[in-house]
């Protein structure tokens, strides 16, 4: 009886990447133990965006790694026109590997006369032609259904976990920074075998917060932040502030998405954050690098994610235990 052996991955699989995380898309390729497809990302005279595959990807399972990430606008283009360049040259199917999905914020209209810019950017990617997503950390889980194609929703739980368990830390307690994070704040209080808090507090703007109280105890406990992004730093800074007048003894914090606006870098330099832990979904400047931040890469998961999908396997075991 013959038996059907499996192609190698590096026949059928293409890794294409623009100019928002080319490291992380590197290091995927590691991971996988494929080249990264070679492609030209770059600018026409005037500023228009050039794009060129440079390698034959017909017939090919296409991951595009672009996260959506400041310069926002930029990268976004960069995606759509990759993805446009791979349908014309006839890739089997394209996959959109977006680590951070920009546009997020504004996924329902809580106000007159605004956009739904996350439902907007999903049809966006679908029309240039992607035949699936694979995204991590979403800012609102609904923007998943947003799109029309199949859709991945990593989760960065299993990364923080394994760094957490490794430091050893004593009598934790999860803290969700808002009300809206009380979700991702339990799955992660699940996995740690620790106690349940969230910081109260009301939104002066979109970018300043006033906190109000602590519901839960935190008293002599070690405190973990967490939260999908980080921006400004104004909310975790605040919130951290809180828990120390609260009574913790060491007040540590997880966000998936260095986002880092300014003046990010100086308030969490100069706060009470024992560690601030991140992922490499976003690239983080040198500039903005400082002793009590750790970055910890998703590379692995995602490379184990793509590999799932290449071969039509379930991902389903990589959700195991986290939020929702």
């Amino acid at each position: 009886m013959s038996t059907t052996r499996r192609p190698a991955l590096a026949s059928e699989l293409s890794i294409v990447t623009g100019n928002a995380n080319p490291a992380l898309a590197r290091a995927i390729c590691r991971s996988l133990k494929v080249p990264l497809t070679e492609s030209l990302v770059g600018r026409f005279s005037e500023g228009e965006i050039r794009v060129k595959i440079k390698e034959n990807v017909r017939g090919k399972d296409v991951f595009v790694v672009q996260p959506t990430c400041p310069p926002t606008n930029d990268n976004l283009m960069e995606l759509l026109i990759m993805i446009d360049a791979l349908r014309r040259a006839s890739a089997r199917r394209i996959t959109a590997v977006i680590p951070y999905y920009g546009y997020a914020r504004q996924d329902r209209k809580d106000q007159p006369r605004v956009p739904i810019t996350a439902k907007l950017v999903a049809n966006l990617i679908t029309t240039a032609g992607a035949d699936r997503v694979l995204t991590m950390d979403l800012h609102a889980g609904q923007i998943q259904g947003f799109f029309d194609v199949p859709l991945d929703h990593l989760y960065a739980i299993t990364v923080f976990e394994q760094y957490i368990r490794r430091k050893r830390l004593k009598s934790i307690v999860v803290v969700s920074p808002d009300v809206g994070g009380i979700k991702m704040a339990r799955g992660y209080a699940k996995r740690l075998e620790a106690g349940l808090a969230i910081v109260d507090k009301r939104r002066r703007s979109p970018e300043a917060t006033t906190v109000m109280h602590i519901l839960g105890e935190v008293k002599g406990r070690t405190c973990l932040l967490v939260d999908d992004l980080i921006a400004t730093g104004s909310s975790l800074v605040e919130a951290a502030e809180a828990l120390q007048e609260a009574g913790a003894t060491a007040v540590y914090a997880c966000a998936t998405h260095p986002v880092w606006s300014e003046p990010a870098r100086s308030r969490i330099a100069s706060s009470c954050l024992k560690e601030l832990i991140v992922t490499d979904t976003i690239p983080l400047a040198p500039e903005a690098r400082h002793p009590n931040i750790t970055v910890l890469s998703v590379a692995p998961l995602l490379s184990e994610a793509i590999q799932r999908i290449h071969y039509e396997q379930s991902i389903s075991v990589l959700f195991d235990g986290v939020p929702g």
